[in-house]
């Protein structure tokens, strides 16, 4: 169910998008507002889940994280027991920033960023001891062209 916000709401997430550290009063001076508006509307926004956290982005390949695979993964299990004990795994791995249940011949799709490739080997060894997976199809990022969390508001 999606939640409304009007413009000013919008303004105000655009700007912590974009920079979730700024001041309260650069982010009131930035959308036409002042501070205590704008304050009591984050915190709206954070009370009806619209806003989930606030984080930082650090830079992957500064602290070593030089390699994006993309894991293609096929399974032939499908069972409730398969599944829970595949989420749990792939929850448990710090190395995977992202993991889609897919439609069509691809049952799942990982986003996995280590230091090089036989960090991905280690992870992918851990991985087929803990669940059995049918097919693996690891795709190594040559270059990054467009990452964004920033949705299109």
């Amino acid at each position: 169910m999606s939640v409304r916000i009007d413009d000013l709401d919008r303004k105000i997430l655009i700007e912590l998008q974009s920079d979730g550290g700024q001041s309260l009063d650069d982010i009131a001076r930035s959308v036409g507002s002042s501070k205590t508006p704008v304050w009591n509307r984050i915190r709206k926004m954070r009370e009806r889940g619209v806003i989930r956290q606030q984080t930082y982005l650090l830079d992957a390949e500064a602290l070593g994280f030089e390699a994006c695979f993309f894991v293609l993964i096929r399974t032939s299990e499908h069972d409730a027991g398969w599944q829970k004990l595949f989420l749990k795994a792939l929850q448990d791995r710090p190395e995977v920033q992202e993991a889609h249940r897919l439609a069509g011949d691809i049952d799942y799709i990982l986003k996995v960023r280590v230091a090089n490739a036989r960090a991905y080997d280690i992870f992918y060894q851990a991985l087929i001891s803990e669940v059995k997976v049918h097919n693996v199809t690891a795709l190594l990022s040559m270059e990054e062209i467009k990452s964004t969390t920033m949705l299109p508001l």
